[in-house]
C-alpha cells in the first residue's frame, strides 16, 4: 500500500517515500537523539560563587577562646549566610554525541509516526501568496482536534510562514532548524513540498560504503 499525505484544504495527495516514511519505530533511537537535541539547547550558564569568590573577609570571625561561643573560622564558609556555595552549578555544556546514522534513523522514525497516524499534511505555499492569517486559520479549522502544530517552510516561502506564525498553538520552523524532538513532540506536521523534499534528504539512509567511489568513472592518464 502506497504511503500518501493529503494537501491542506484540497482533495489531492502527495506520494511519500516508503523508505523514509515507512520506518519501524525504535524507541531507544528516538529517545537518544531527542535527549541529545534538548541537551544541546540548554545554555549551561548557571553559576554560583564559591567561598573563595564571595566578597567577604577571610579573617577569623572571633577569637578562638574566651567568648563562650563555639569556635568559628571565616564567615565565607558555605554554612553561613552570605557565604560561598558548596558544590553549586558552574558553567558547562550538556552536548551529547550521537552518530549521524542514528540521527537519520530517528528522524525517519519520527516522520513515520506522523505518516502512520495521518497527522502529516502538505501545504501549498502558493495558496498563501499574499500572506493571510485568516485564510490559514480557515484552512486549519477542520483539521483534527487542535494541539501543537509545526509548519515547515524553507527559505523563499515567507508568505506561508507569515500566514501561520500568529496562530495559537502553531510553530513555524525552518526545515534546517527542525529536530527529532520537534517532530515527535508535535501533534500534527504541516510541511510544504519543498520542506518535505528537504526532510526526505536529511532522513535518507546513506548508501553502502564505497558506492560513491564505484559510481565515479576511473580516470587514467593518456
Amino acid at each position: 500500500m502506497a504511503l500518501t499525505a493529503p494537501y491542506l484544504g484540497r482533495s489531492e495527495t502527495v506520494d511519500l517515500d516508503e523508505a523514509i516514511f515507512g520506518e519501524d519505530f525504535h524507541m531507544a533511537v528516538v529517545h537518544e537523539v531527542a535527549r541529545a537535541e534538548l541537551n544541546a539547547r540548554r545554555r549551561g550558564t548557571a553559576s554560583t560563587l564559591t567561598r573563595a569568590e564571595v566578597a567577604m573577609s577571610g579573617a577569623k570571625a572571633w577569637r578562638q577562646k574566651g567568648t563562650g561561643r563555639a569556635r568559628a573560622g571565616a564567615l565565607s564558609t558555605p554554612q553561613r549566610y552570605g557565604g560561598g556555595v558548596a558544590f553549586g552549578p558552574r558553567p558547562r555544556h550538556y552536548t551529547v554525541k550521537v552518530n549521524r546514522k542514528v540521527r537519520r534513523r530517528a528522524l525517519r522514525c519520527a516522520l513515520s509516526v506522523h505518516a502512520a497516524r495521518g497527522s502529516l499534511s502538505v501545504v501549498d505555499p502558493s495558496d498563501f501568496d499574499p500572506p493571510s492569517t485568516k485564510r490559514a486559520a480557515g484552512a486549519l479549522s477542520g483539521q483534527g482536534d487542535g494541539g501543537a502544530l509545526i509548519v515547515l517552510a524553507p527559505a523563499g516561502e515567507e508568505g506561508c510562514a507569515k500566514s501561520f506564525r500568529n496562530l495559537h498553538g502553531v510553530r513555524v520552523l525552518s526545515v534546517e532548524d527542525v529536530g527529532v524532538a520537534d517532530v515527535i513532540g508535535a501533534r500534527r506536521l504541516l510541511p510544504s513540498p519543498g520542506a518535505l523534499e528537504r526532510l526526505s534528504a536529511l532522513a535518507a539512509a546513506p548508501g553502502p560504503r564505497g558506492a560513491r567511489a564505484a559510481a565515479e568513472p576511473e580516470v587514467t592518464a593518456a
